[in-house]
């Protein structure tokens, strides 16, 4: 029954992705506070705040990145700009191009802005210009000269009678422009780098202005002088003055003088009075973070590139240097929402949480991700501080463990009325990288850990691990030198009795965890012709799976360390193996960026996941074996589930005679009989069949045969009328190239016999 389930039921398909939507640049909230612009690379992704999902993409067809954008602050309006010195104008909502238009400026646009009747969009360039449109009746109003270098900031005055615009380039000045006579009325001299920000007050008459040089100005506009210079001692990137009509004594304000926040390369929000020139509050950090004064703020992933005001929601807004957005809630500026719009490569990836309903992400990063699969919201957990390699769940599924580069293990624990994820115990002890854990699997007791110093350690975990509490440290109660080279993986047993290692010396090595306070070998797995990359063992019986960069998988007998089976059909090295369909069936995944179905009775492939464009780290299926996600170096992270597939007929006779027909050099011809008398039942199905059947290299004969007849019977009209048809053509891409690179090198093989046997031939036997 268990194989007969494994066969017809385990087909996955993606139920949902978390992509990258934000690798740098500008950043913009709408004004009703509900979506957050942001650029990746020739997209402009439009991120919905309340489910975190990406609802909107609007896309530069000539795939040049774009360089700026800005919202009109009516919220209808989208303009974008490219290296290609185009100006765009959409319609975000429907992600349509309403009009398109030359930018003027000799080079690219660095910053563009609306003003408040969402009439005029002010672009400046990288050659020194600022120009003004009008979008309403489109055309160019102003070509304002004068300023030095690129123009990497501008702003409107909030009070549209003044019909001001500000400035600012290279020569750190911020220029008043005079929109009535195009004129610079007035050129701001008091930072000495870089203007990052302008924010107003709410009457107009005050300004503060942030930058590099580490202070912040305040300015009034009526004298056009400076009436106050603070410094704060950081780079300041984003600058924004409270409201004054707020109680804001949680955070320090406890007078009505100006006060104002500031984000910059200390990665903390920080208050200031402006009349006193004191920081009157600090946001504090993570105790496991070091003070920036202990790092190199330059080189500061925490620090902050962007600070928004929602005033409406009474919330702050922030981007951090590694692309996450976070929400914060005033008055207290506790954390509301976090959102990563780049996690760059995933090294490895695990479900969480009371059903499944969270999933944890070790990225190329010091911090873990702890997204909830539901709104795609984040936590990001502070500790390591170096990179975090790789993970590993208990089996409630409330504590976890990790490893990284800082040669530390760390254990985990979420609440499961909040979801709030803690670190609870630490350990430390390896010489080198800790690449590999894995915790016990009958109740937390212990985790195992393999690291680049070639040795595996056992860790004890604390009973009440999971309480209120501080931060317990872990002792190791074993420590064994396991193989010649890395450690590359380690497993545990159901029973929590053994202990599996896998290695770059190209073995595995099975270990006993009865001792007490030992690790004994049993027994060493060979047969690998290149390291091994993981270890798994089967929950069901005595065996043991492993994989390497030979590209292979092979199952390993525990009584007497043989090769019951070997699994091949990776091009490149495998990198993961897990169990499922309660131990009948495999998962791999490999550098080749596929995800592999086998069924171990019969050594077959069953299924080609193809889903990423780069290496697949990390690889995980659910507790009920009804989900499983994958996480890739193209920094992607899919989550899968288990799709029925509707047979046409479940009798037996019907699907051996099925089966026949697929191996019949004449299949080809009969279903493009039966597509002939019946087309409009089942084109659609079989162009469904075709990609399913293009997936393997023994049917994309039988498969390109139909696909050829489909696309010479139907208009391309038709077909792009079935559901799905985009995506299925799509999907048929891919493997067709693959096929068409496989049926080239055999026939350049081929040419080289026939060279060969022409070359070899006996002089003067008579020729073929």
């Amino acid at each position: 029954l268990t194989g007969k389930m494994a066969n017809t039921n385990l087909h996955y398909a993606v139920s949902s992705k978390i992509e990258p939507f934000y690798k740098g640049g500008k950043v913009q909230i709408s004004k009703d506070e509900k979506y957050i612009f942001c650029t990746c690379g020739s997209r402009v992704n439009v991120l919905e705040i309340s489910t975190g999902k990406i609802i909107h993409c609007v896309e530069h067809d000539d795939q040049e990145d774009i360089t700026s954008f800005a919202l009109s602050c009516d919220d209808e309006m989208l303009v974008t700009a490219s290296r290609a010195l185009l100006l765009k104008q959409w319609d975000w909502r429907q992600a349509n191009c309403t009009r398109s238009w030359r930018a003027i400026h000799t080079v690219p646009v660095a910053s563009m802005t609306f003003d408040s009747t969402s009439t005029l969009l002010a672009t400046g360039g990288c050659d020194g210009t600022i120009k003004l449109w009008d979008v309403v009746k489109q055309y160019c109003t102003h070509n304002l000269k004068g300023s030095s270098g690129v123009v990497h900031l501008v702003q409107f005055h909030p009070n549209t009678d003044l019909l001001q615009l500000f400035s600012s380039s290279l020569d750190c000045g911020i220029r008043i422009w005079d929109l009535r006579s195009s004129q610079c009325v007035s050129v701001l001299q008091s930072h000495y780098s870089a203007v990052t920000s302008l924010s107003f007050s709410p009457d107009g008459n005050t300004m503060v202005s942030s930058g590099r040089d580490k202070i912040c100005t305040v300015w009034d506009l009526k004298t056009r002088k400076a009436k106050r210079t603070v410094p704060v001692y950081e780079a300041v990137e984003g600058v924004v003055i409270l409201p004054g009509s707020t109680d804001l004594t949680e955070i320090g304000v406890k007078s009505k003088d100006l006060h104002f926040i500031t984000a910059g390369s200390k990665g903390v929000l920080r208050v200031w009075e402006a009349s006193t020139a004191r920081c009157v509050y600090t946001q504090t950090l993570p105790s496991t973070l070091p003070s920036a004064s202990e790092e190199d703020e330059n080189d500061n992933p925490r620090s902050l590139t962007y600070l928004f005001h929602l005033p409406a929601s009474a919330r702050l807004a922030t981007v951090t240097a590694e692309h996450n957005i976070l929400l914060y809630q005033l008055p207290a500026l506790t954390t509301q929402q976090q959102f990563v719009g780049y996690s760059d490569e995933v090294l490895d990836v695990k479900f969480l949480g009371k059903g499944d309903s969270h999933i944890v992400v070790a990225t190329n990063s010091c911090q873990l991700k702890v997204f909830e699969l539901l709104t795609n919201s984040c936590q990001i957990l502070y500790g390591h501080t170096d990179t975090v390699l790789t993970l590993d769940v208990f089996k409630k599924g409330s504590l976890f463990a990790s490893c990284a580069k800082d040669r530390s293990v760390r254990v985990w624990h979420m609440d499961s009325d909040s979801g709030q994820v803690r670190c609870v115990a630490q350990g430390s002890g390896h010489t080198n990288a800790v690449g590999s854990i894995a915790c016990s699997r009958m109740k937390a007791s212990f985790v195992a850990t393999g690291s680049q110093d070639c040795t595996v350690k056992v860790w004890d975990l604390p009973a009440d691990c999971s309480a209120e509490g501080g931060i317990r440290q872990l002792t190791a109660r074993a420590t064994e030198k396991a193989h010649d080279k890395d450690v590359n993986s380690v497993a545990v047993s159901p029973n929590d009795k053994l202990l599996a290692s896998g290695s770059q010396d190209r073995t595995a090595k099975l270990w006993s965890l009865t001792g007490e306070g030992t690790v004994g070998l049993l027994g060493v797995f060979r047969g690998h012709r290149r390291g091994v990359w993981a270890v798994c063992f089967s929950p069901v019986d005595q065996v043991l799976a492993t994989t390497s960069a030979d590209g292979t998988a092979k199952l390993w007998s525990l009584q007497d360390f043989s090769c019951l089976k070997t699994f091949e059909g990776h091009d490149a090295s495998v990198l993961k193996v897990i169990f499922v369909s309660r131990g009948t069936q495999l998962l791999t995944s490999g550098s080749d960026g596929l995800v592999k179905l086998w069924t171990i009775k019969t050594n077959e492939c069953v299924k080609t996941l193809d889903a990423h464009q780069d290496k697949v780290w990390g690889l995980h299926a659910s507790r009920k074996d009804d989900k499983m996600v994958t996480g890739s170096a193209d920094s992607n992270i899919t989550v899968w589930s288990v799709s029925s597939i509707r047979l046409l007929a479940s009798s037996y006779h019907f699907l051996c005679f099925k089966k026949k027909c697929v191996k019949s050099p004449i299949f080809p011809p009969l279903v493009i009989f039966f597509f002939l008398l019946f087309p409009r039942i089942h084109s659609e199905s079989l162009l469904r069949y075709c990609v399913v059947w293009n997936t393997n290299a023994r049917n994309c004969l039988n498969a390109q045969a139909v696909l050829q007849v489909l696309l010479t019977h139907l208009p391309p009209e038709e077909l792009l009328q079935y559901q799905g048809a985009r995506s299925h053509l799509e999907g048929l891409i891919p493997y067709t190239e693959r096929h068409m690179q496989r049926i080239g090198r055999l026939l350049q093989a081929s040419m080289f016999l026939n060279y060969m046997w022409q070359k070899m031939r006996v002089a003067g036997a008579p020729s073929r």
